[in-house]
């Protein structure tokens, strides 16, 4: 009875936490300058550690591709020489309070967002979203992907500089409750969210008296692209789940994340440790001419929406993300309706209409998971398996099992005298 109310007290503490938390989107800045532990040779990317030998199609082109951005390489073949001799160094998103999309590669020169968990006072970054298609975090590499890579940090980066310079901190719990009012889950449909945004940015921009023409440049950038909110939700969630980090008998989750090669969770009282098994397979809609034979396994850190309590565990709020990912209106409703078995509790912040208003579910318990058999419920995007590709489709996936087992395992090893 001791051990389980030392774990139920502290659940309770990280539940508190994450629902008192308060991300404030407050700066753009050079990866290199601002994101802890960041060095000039170090490529930071999605998942639990890897090895080049050992790693996806998609995260080895985004890495190739990241080295010819940085102008250490002039061709794709030089810049993968160059990874494979160890002259980069790569390390997990997650270990610098970083989150990335799908091969979420973060190189010293790109320009990445600041969110403060005001209540908590952590910090989390994360890039900016190049949009759909044929880009980066899909594994795409073209001279295409890099121009517009260096259009987002020449030209992007300073006017959204200036803007929140201009402008109050923003709210990012404030943005996502409406979007999820609005038919979004803030994974893979942030229309809403995008456009809230956009519009603090465009008064921005406009209060801060920049250049009319650059103003439409930087306007039409973001709304043609209706996933830019993505990678703002992404640290927001992950400025809430490092306030429970390294919380003594925690057993809630404080990571779900994947790279094309493994698939890793960390949990909170046990928060130096990683445990992995192999990715999966996604099940989704594929674009024409792809089928599942041409996708590469399950990647990205974009799960720490759903970690969070929205994307695949907020579907309920968003039954017309099943045209982008699969299933049905109600398939997505139930996907909701599971993950309360598996969590904490509601999280007042973010309420659901098609639920009555329901909190979302938040606080993945890996007693919970266990117990009950019920994995947690994912929506992705899908890569081509190859590197230089891109995206070829989106879908449903459930993070393995074997994490979990792994993870109660070494949560009583840890415990075993109490």
């Amino acid at each position: 009875m001791g051990l389980k109310e030392s774990i139920n007290e502290a659940n309770e503490e990280a539940f508190n936490r994450l629902t008192s938390a308060r991300p404030r989107l407050i700066d753009f800045e050079i990866a290199k300058k601002i994101i802890p532990g960041m060095e000039e040779d170090l490529f930071l990317h999605a998942g639990p550690p890897v090895e080049w030998d050992n790693i996806s199609g998609p995260q080895k082109g985004a890495i190739i591709g990241a080295i010819i951005y940085e102008g250490i390489a002039d061709e794709p073949d030089d810049a993968e020489k160059i990874a494979a001799k160890g002259d980069i160094k790569l390390s997990p998103c997650n270990e610098h309070q970083c989150v990335g999309p799908m091969a979420g590669v973060i190189s010293p020169s790109m320009p990445v967002m600041v969110v403060e968990n005001k209540e908590h006072g952590n910090r989390a970054f994360s890039n900016l979203n190049e949009g759909l298609g044929k880009v980066l975090r899909f594994g795409a590499y073209s001279d295409e992907v890099i121009n517009n890579l260096r259009w987002m940090e020449e030209t992007l980066y300073p006017t959204l500089k200036t803007v929140i310079n201009e402008i109050d901190p923003i709210d990012l719990n404030s943005i996502t409750s409406q979007a999820l009012q609005m038919n979004d889950e803030v994974h893979n449909r942030n229309v809403a969210a995008s456009m809230i945004l956009l519009k603090k940015f465009t008064q921005g921009m406009i209060d801060a008296d920049i250049d009319r023409k650059l103003v439409s440049e930087v306007y039409r950038f973001i709304s043609e692209n209706e996933h830019f909110y993505l990678n703002f939700s992404m640290a927001n969630s992950k400025a809430s789940m490092d306030s429970i980090l390294g919380i003594e008998y925690c057993t809630l989750i404080t990571s779900m994340t994947r790279n094309g090669t493994d698939f890793g969770i960390r949990v909170s009282a046990t928060n130096d440790k990683w445990f992995t098994t192999k990715a999966p397979v996604v099940d989704g809609l594929y674009f024409s001419g792809y089928s599942k034979d041409d996708a590469a396994l399950d990647m990205g850190d974009s799960s720490i929406s759903e970690t969070r309590g929205v994307g695949g565990f907020a579907m309920a709020a968003s039954p017309s993300i099943v045209q982008f990912v699969g299933g049905t209106p109600s398939e997505a409703l139930n996907y909701t309706k599971e993950m309360y078995e598996i969590t904490q509790g509601e999280d007042p912040n973010f309420s659901i209409p098609q639920l009555d208003f329901r909190g979302v579910p938040i606080g993945i318990d890996l007693r919970k998971v266990l117990r009950k058999g019920i994995a947690p419920v994912i929506n992705t995007g899908i890569a081509h398996k190859d590197p230089g590709v891109g995206q070829i489709g989106a879908g449903v996936v459930r993070a393995p099992m074997e994490v979990f087992k792994q993870a109660l395992k070494a949560f009583s090893e840890k415990y075993e005298d109490e």
